[in-house]
């Protein structure tokens, strides 16, 4: 041959088909700001254009090199297993299914870190400077299973994959079918800067006690519940899924937040940006979406056929094709598993809604709402099977909003009480109707459960207690509610019927959004526990308007179909992060949780109020009969006056409550990682009012249900 061939491009059809020895390939790997400590003693192996195989280590600065191998690329792979014992690596790759093939090089690179809060790609480097070529890699690039690891980032300077197939084409490279390794050019000097393993995670506080945090972003949650999982293919997939719908429950999961990027949208029509408080966290301590390997996962393979699990079927629980039309999402990471249960949306969630029938709670004690019951029912498996695989001890944190907060509340106390099981359970609840009676409720008592009421919202108020009308009074309002669905669906006229039983019971610690008016006229709410059923069944009480036994079906129908204060995206999140916007302004002036005007205005809606009852005591004493000795609707209206003093005097004390840190943020109050995410949060203008209580923001004119002007008065 030649002597002078060896200096012809690659892969060019006059290649000589004999190649000279005596050749040399150097090669760094390096984080992004350039320094190579972070893979210094990484084992790797190369793969020459013979077919050697060649193995070796990094020095402490990350740099190796390779001498007298013959002329041609060779194929860069550092796939060795890591064998430490360090958690969470360790339990990930043993744990009972889905063990993750972790490398060495996969922990170092969730050691390294970004070099902007943006993950903004940095061009240059000192690293950049000392090579021949320069490439900006991700451990996948250098892995054989991939499959559990993110999407890769886009880069002009991503090394180019066709080299990779040429080489395996000619049978050079790696002995896998799969294209794995990065291609250097012989004779040069290569840098790969690998890109961080960072994912961001969504704080939440695992303690028991309410805090404004969890408030806001559980209330993401639950509304992101009502999206679909997004996977593609949704059934049967083949080789690999992707989840390219924006906003879906595997989008955030899997394809945003597990390469760093901030997402906001949690509902299609969205228009407002909702920011999660986001934290920075190795990658393997994200929410996980499991990864779909049908060479690596028995499980995962298509022949498998109806039995074949991938990760839709892990995670999402969509039972429309069963009655129920039950939806739910469940995802984890090494503290907490995260289960988020839809409300109404559908004509079965309607049907759902409306049966009312109390049924017996078997995985405890009392009777609930026989509809929700069976939606529990129809979930209950999935989760216990998910739970099975993946539990270890972490908080399980359970969200709701409307029917989806009465199945999560069935699902908490079914958990709590699953045999020698232990879950620790955290219950947030959205605008939820009652869904058990008070022997469920007194039996449930240990559940951490706090409850979220919109002012006005109707649904909390039924079932209603009090009521005990029979069905056929309320067969043409239910027939008129089927037949014209409002979006959303807040369809639950037929369940305020229930015959005989026990009364329905809230469960629960209630915190209510109550509305204020700023001075600069924007609307707001004050979060707080008024413990008197005159604000809990405020929305309802104005619903039906009770003529004799009969309501007024116009005046309910126009009350729910015109119920924004019900809905997620213009209601809940936005009081929601009004609260938390307020409680964090309070924390940081010291000052009370309400002004004096503020608390003016609501003590003197609270004093009519109370003038009310008291004419109402007042009028039925007069129209009992002389001989009538029962003092049944005296005693409660009696009983009512004294929750309503109580009420007031809680409404006094926020004048002099200073909040802690905890109150605020929870666990996460002590965090270290706390201020950079906060800071992270307020980066984006949406978060940085600077109104001393911060309003509710306006929704756009074309997002549906839009908020209702919050009156004052309106609690009477």
């Amino acid at each position: 041959m030649k002597m002078g061939a060896w200096k012809q491009a690659f892969f060019n059809e006059r290649m000589p088909a004999c190649a000279l020895k005596g050749h040399w390939v150097s090669f760094r790997l390096v984080d992004v700001t350039g320094n190579g400590k972070a893979f210094g003693g990484l084992p790797f192996s190369v793969h020459d254009s013979s077919g050697r195989h060649h193995v070796g280590k990094l020095n402490d600065e990350g740099f190796a090199s390779l001498q007298d191998f013959y002329c041609g690329p060779v194929v860069l792979m550092l796939d060795d297993l890591y064998s430490g014992t360090e958690e969470p690596y360790y339990q990930l790759r043993t744990r009972r299914t889905y063990k993750l093939p972790i490398t060495e090089l996969q922990m170092r690179a969730e050691r390294t870190f970004f070099a902007s809060a943006d993950d903004r790609r940095v061009e240059e480097s000192s690293a950049y400077q000392e090579a021949d070529r320069f490439y900006q890699v991700e451990v996948s690039d250098l892995v054989r299973h991939s499959a559990h690891l993110p999407l890769p980032a886009s880069s002009v300077l991503r090394p180019k994959r066709h080299a990779l197939k040429m080489m395996a084409d000619l049978g050079f490279g790696p002995p896998e079918p799969t294209l794995s390794g990065i291609v250097l050019f012989p004779n040069k000097h290569t840098v790969l800067q690998v890109r961080p393993l960072r994912a961001l995670r969504t704080m939440l506080s695992t303690e028991d006690s309410f805090c404004a945090l969890n408030l806001y972003q559980l209330a993401l949650f639950a509304a992101l519940s009502y999206c679909d999982f997004g996977q593609v293919p949704a059934e049967s997939p083949s080789d690999e899924v992707r989840f390219p719908l924006d906003p879906s429950v595997g989008n955030l999961f899997a394809e945003q937040l597990s390469v760093y990027h901030e997402a906001w949208r949690i509902d299609p029509k969205q228009s407002h940006r909702f920011y999660p408080i986001y934290e920075d966290v190795p990658y393997s301590q994200r929410f996980e979406i499991l990864p779909f390997d049908p060479e690596l996962y028995p499980q995962n393979r298509p022949e498998l056929k109806e039995e074949q699990e991938h990760p839709a079927r892990l995670h999402f629980f969509d039972d429309e094709k069963f009655g129920t039309d039950t939806q739910a999402f469940i995802t984890h990471h090494d503290e907490i598993i995260l289960i988020s249960v839809r409300g109404t949306v559908s004509r079965a969630d309607v049907l759902r809604d409306a049966d009312a029938h109390q049924v017996s709670f078997e995985d405890g004690v009392g009777k609930a709402h026989d509809g929700f019951y069976q939606a529990y029912r129809a979930m209950r498996d999935f989760v216990l099977q998910y739970l099975d695989q993946f539990h270890l001890g972490q908080r399980i944190v359970i969200c709701g909003h409307s029917l989806g907060g009465a199945i999560a509340l069935l699902l908490a106390e079914g958990l709590r009480r699953a045999p020698d099981a232990h879950y620790n359970i955290l219950l947030y609840t959205y605008g939820a109707p009652r869904a058990a009676d008070a022997e469920f409720t007194a039996g449930a008592s240990a559940l951490v459960h706090h409850r979220i009421v919109n002012h006005n919202d109707p649904v909390p108020s039924v079932p209603a207690p009090w009521m005990n009308t029979t069905a056929k009074l309320w067969i043409p309002g239910a027939i008129t509610l089927f037949s014209n669905p409002a979006p959303g669906g807040l369809l639950f006229a037929a369940g305020l019927v229930r015959v005989g039983g026990n009364p329905y019971r809230h469960h629960g610690e209630q915190y209510h959004f109550m509305p204020i008016t700023l001075p600069d006229g924007s609307h707001s709410s004050v979060l707080w526990k008024p413990g008197c059923e005159s604000l809990q069944e405020a929305g309802c009480n104005r619903a039906l308007q009770l003529q004799g036994d009969m309501p007024d079906r116009d005046n309910l129908l126009r009350q729910l179909f015109q119920a924004d204060q019900h809905f997620m995206t213009t209601s809940y999140i936005p009081a929601a992060w009004a609260t938390l916007r307020r409680w964090q302004q309070t924390l940081e002036s010291e000052g009370p949780l309400v002004t004096q005007r503020e608390f003016e205005l609501l003590d003197r809606a609270f004093e009519d109020m109370r003038e009310q009852l008291r004419a109402k005591r007042r009028e039925l004493a007069q129209r009992r009969p002389a001989n009538d000795r029962s003092h049944e609707p005296g005693d409660a209206l009696n009983a009512e006056i004294d929750r309503l003093h109580t009420s007031r005097e809680r409404l006094a004390s926020l004048r002099w409550r200073r909040l802690r840190a905890r109150d605020v943020y929870g666990s996460q109050a002590p965090s270290t990682h706390l201020q950079s995410s906060l800071k992270r949060w307020f980066s984006h203008r949406e978060n940085r009012e600077s109104a001393q209580f911060a309003s509710i923001p306006p929704p756009a004119h074309d997002e549906q249900a839009r908020v209702q002007t919050l009156d004052i008065d309106s609690v009477v």
